[in-house]
Formats: C-alpha cells, structure tokens, sequence
C-alpha cells in the first residue's frame, strides 16, 4: 500500500489544520488496515499520537493532542484525516501517516508533511 500525505501548512497558534492521507495500492482492503499518525519534531524521535483501528470507533491518542486531534477513517475513500485543534508551537514537525495490517505485516509509511505553528 501506498500513503500520501496533505494539508500541511503554517497556522498560527490556536489555529487549525485537517491532515489527510490517501492509501492506494495494486491489491489490498483498506478496512484491514490499522492507521496511525506520528509526527517528527526537528532534533526529535518520531512520536505515535493518534490510532485508528479497523473499526472505526476505536481510537486513541497520546496525552498531549487528547482533546486537541481527532484521527478517523473513510474506508469508502481509502482515507485518513486527522484533524488538529487548539495548535500551539509545540505541534510544529512533520507528520506521518502509517498503515499497518491487523493482522501484521511491514508497515508503510508516507513522505510526511510539514505543520508549522508560529506567529
């Protein structure tokens, strides 16, 4: 399976943005496949902070975007979105979109896109 990623951008603080990232491929079943954001801040490890899993309800995410982001799913479109509420400077890296198969696998990975929250 193939990611890319969208809607990245500069916002100020406070502001928001909807990431997006669409899943293609030769042969798969996009229901199949856990999805989760991460993000790399600069001079940073890459940081899981929001999951889907195949059903669509079940999400989670790590404590600093809780209340904040919102990751879900469209698996009519073959998409994820999360989006972000609330930026502060803190959010700014570049983020990643991932597909995993419930039933494990090598996951993939997109190229990324940048968030930059300044003033």
């Amino acid at each position: 399976v193939q990611l890319v990623e969208s809607g990245g951008g500069l916002v100020q603080p406070g502001g928001s943005l909807r990431l997006s990232c669409a899943a293609s491929g030769s042969t798969f079943t996009f229901s199949n496949y856990v999805l989760s954001w991460y993000r790399q801040a600069a001079g940073k490890g890459r940081e899981l902070i929001a999951h889907i899993g195949t059903a669509e309800d079940a999400t989670n995410y790590e404590d600093s975007v809780k209340g904040r982001f919102t990751i879900s799913r469209d698996n009519t479109k073959n998409m994820v979105y999360l989006q972000m509420n609330s930026l502060n400077p803190e959010d700014t890296a570049v983020y990643y979109c991932n597909a995993v198969l419930l039933m494990g696998g090598v996951p993939a990975w997109g190229q990324g896109t940048q968030v930059t929250v300044s003033s």
